[in-house]
């Protein structure tokens, strides 16, 4: 009879344990209701740039939501916010959903003759750029932790190195439609975000793997990260010149705005898709670079020789709502994971934010001597845009992307301190650089150039 009771008991409790999760559709309405009534407030009070804005009053509403839960536990609504966003996969969110549309979108507004011209400059800091700043700021990590009696190994620390170092294309994407400057700077910042963000995951991919070890996974050798390298970066970049290839001749065949609509559609999500499905040598394509290079091809070519104007206002117009959309949303879930994320004490102990906080200057110094080697090494044979250096430094802005690789990480000891570490220098790099990129481009550049 006890055991029936039992059972009838873990029964209900699951019941009602399932009762309480949210649906899909739920979960969705909360973000968007969110969105919007955050969109509103921002546009109304605050009148700060729209995805910064959001950014900023989620992380104000998640700060008052826990003091609240300090104050007044018994209220318990802090506990139900926490269980509806601990619901969202982050990770899988931004990067095995929105990311693909979000890359298509920024890519198809990119103008391919401004990108061919600063090819050398954006390949140079999207890979020898991204190397250097994965290892300066991984040693510096390193020492930091040595600093405050943290035992860190230093492959641990290259993780962090490697997850923090690439610019956000989302979050450098959004930033620039607020500031005016040069076409080729701009080309530049916006290029090098949408190339090293499938860069930086291939080598934050490789660390891991090095680091496996202590998490209690096989190693690697030198040929697995060639390997890995050679068909994630090059095999994402054929993937895409074939899908925007074959999207861009579907394209040219008909004259109507919503069947082409749908068909980029299916480019994005179809490319994204097999890109984590195509395996060569135990390794997949790259999702980020397919879409990148598809939507290059579908921005320039395809607005040239498949689209009437009809098509183009409707289609770039169909995109940019997406982006939109998607990047208000994924500015909001930033500011409300810091319910998530931060909900233990682990996450506030002294050391862990007095790490977070010297990492910003160190980030800082790896940017300028990541950007500086290339460009000065380049300026040998070229000139670029006075005062391109600084405005890169500065404009290389983090994001969704690293809270996503530090949320992928294996469970260990070395994950809190990552996650926080990662987390304050994102906020930090949206808000304050964010905010503040206009008045370094004014002063940095020269006004006829404009």
């Amino acid at each position: 009879m006890l055991s029936i009771i039992t059972l009838a008991a873990s029964s209900a409790a699951e019941l009602q344990a399932e009762k309480s999760l949210l649906s899909i559709f739920e979960i969705c309405a909360l973000l968007l209701v969110l969105s919007a009534a955050f969109s509103w407030l921002n546009k109304v009070l605050f009148k700060l740039p729209h995805t910064i804005g959001l950014l900023v009053i989620a992380l104000i509403a998640s700060m008052v939501l826990l003091a609240l839960e300090v104050a007044f536990p018994q209220i318990g609504m802090t506990n139900s916010l926490q269980g509806a966003i601990g619901q969202i996969d982050f990770n899988e969110t931004l990067m095995k959903g929105m990311l693909a549309f979000l890359l298509f979108a920024g890519a198809l507004h990119v103008n391919l003759g401004f990108l061919a011209n600063a090819k050398y400059a954006i390949g140079s800091m999207a890979t020898i750029g991204v190397i250097i700043s994965t290892f300066i700021v991984g040693t510096g990590f390193y020492y930091l932790a040595q600093l405050f009696g943290i035992e860190l190994p230093y492959i641990w620390a290259l993780v962090f190195g490697a997850l923090i170092s690439p610019t956000d294309p989302v979050a450098v994407l959004s930033i620039l439609k607020t500031v005016n400057m040069p076409h080729s700077l701009e080309a530049k910042i916006a290029g090098e975000s949408l190339f090293n963000d499938g860069v930086g995951v291939v080598v934050f991919s490789i660390i891991v793997a090095i680091a496996a070890p202590i998490a209690g996974h096989g190693p690697t050798g030198p040929m697995d990260v060639a390997e890995l390298f050679a068909v994630e970066a090059l095999g994402g970049a054929i993937l895409g010149f074939i899908a925007g290839w074959i999207t861009y001749k579907a394209m040219a065949k008909v004259d109507d705005h919503a069947i082409e609509i749908l068909i980029t559609l299916g480019c994005v999500t179809g490319a994204y898709a097999l890109a984590s499905r195509i395996e060569i040598l135990d390794h997949h394509l790259s999702g980020p670079i397919a879409v990148v290079v598809a939507g290059l091809m579908i921005g320039n070519k395809g607005a040239e020789y498949a689209m009437s104007e009809r098509t183009q206002t409707y289609l770039f117009g169909f995109w940019e709502m997406i982006d939109e959309i998607l990047n208000a949303v994924l500015f909001l879930l930033i500011g409300l994971e810091l319910l998530v994320l931060f909900g233990g004490e682990d996450a506030f102990s002294s050391s862990f934010i007095w790490m977070t906080l010297l990492c910003i200057p160190l980030i800082l110094l790896a940017r300028f001597t990541a950007v500086s080697i290339p460009m000065r090494f380049l300026g040998l044979f070229k000139t670029f845009t006075k005062g391109a250096i600084p405005v890169l430094t500065w404009g290389g802005v983090r994001g969704g992307i690293s809270v996503a690789l530090a949320l992928s990480l294996p469970p260990s000891e070395y994950k809190p301190l990552i996650l926080t570490a990662t987390y304050g220098v994102v906020v930090f790099s949206i808000i304050v650089q964010g905010l503040t990129i206009k008045k370094v481009v004014e002063k940095s550049v020269d006004p006829e150039l404009f």
